[in-house]
């Protein structure tokens, strides 16, 4: 397929549904760039297998999508599924990720022989040293916590991090185990007598503020948050 059409993909269930897409629109609008999904969509079908030319029938988008609307579709694909990109797109998506952990690391991690920051110059290298694989879909802070895992083994490093004391009203506690987890440790948790659940969590220091403003949203405004250490 050309450069100027690629495919976004969505398997559900075992079925695949496939969109012909202009590769540029599509990575803006899954990054959220743009909202048109006009400007996306080269062809108004959606496939089981565009290479075979066949459309996916109209009960299994029902069945999956809840709709035979094309754009309501696309915009699930696009966002949840996988996107080719071309050589170029990724290039340059690798490469922008890359410079966003690194600066990540410097202001986060110091030496611990000297409580220094470390120069990017350095984590550059290492990162070369270890092969590190980067995703240029997934959020850079995520991943520049496993490059430091990785890191450690040829650079010396230590991370500085925050312990926060949170407290969330109970219909808010299913949601907060793999939350909590995206970003550091639970270590300690406890039900109060209001029904509301309180834990301590430990997580890297450059976490706190984007941490705080998810927890907000997730929340509506009602957690409450103290500062441990």
């Amino acid at each position: 397929m050309s450069e100027r059409h690629v495919l976004a993909r969505l398997q559900i269930s075992g079925e695949k549904f496939e969109i012909i897409v202009n590769p540029d629109f599509a990575l803006n609008y899954k990054l959220g760039k743009i909202s048109d999904i006009d400007k996306v969509l080269v062809a108004y079908d959606v496939y089981s297998d565009v290479r075979k030319g066949l459309k996916a029938p109209s009960d299994k988008l029902m069945k999956y999508f809840k709709t035979t609307d094309v754009r309501k579709i696309a915009d699930i694909i696009i966002k949840q599924g996988e996107l080719q990109i071309t050589a170029e797109q990724r290039r340059k998506l690798i490469e922008d990720k890359r410079k966003q952990i690194i600066a990540f690391i410097t202001k986060n991690c110091v030496d611990p022989r000297t409580n220094l920051p470390i120069p990017a110059l350095r984590v550059e290298q290492a990162m070369d040293q270890v092969k590190v694989s980067i995703d240029p879909f997934k959020e850079a802070e995520g991943q520049a916590l496993k490059v430091i895992d990785a890191l450690k083994s040829v650079l010396p490093l230590k991370i500085e991090r925050v312990k926060l004391e949170v407290k969330v009203g109970p219909e808010y506690v299913p949601k907060m185990y793999n939350f909590i987890k995206s970003y550091g440790y639970l270590e300690k948790e406890e039900w109060l007598n209001d029904g509301s659940w309180r834990a301590n969590v430990d997580m890297p220091a450059g976490l706190q503020a984007e941490f705080l403003d998810k927890l907000n949203k997730l929340t509506k405004g009602t957690a409450q948050v103290r500062i441990l250490k």
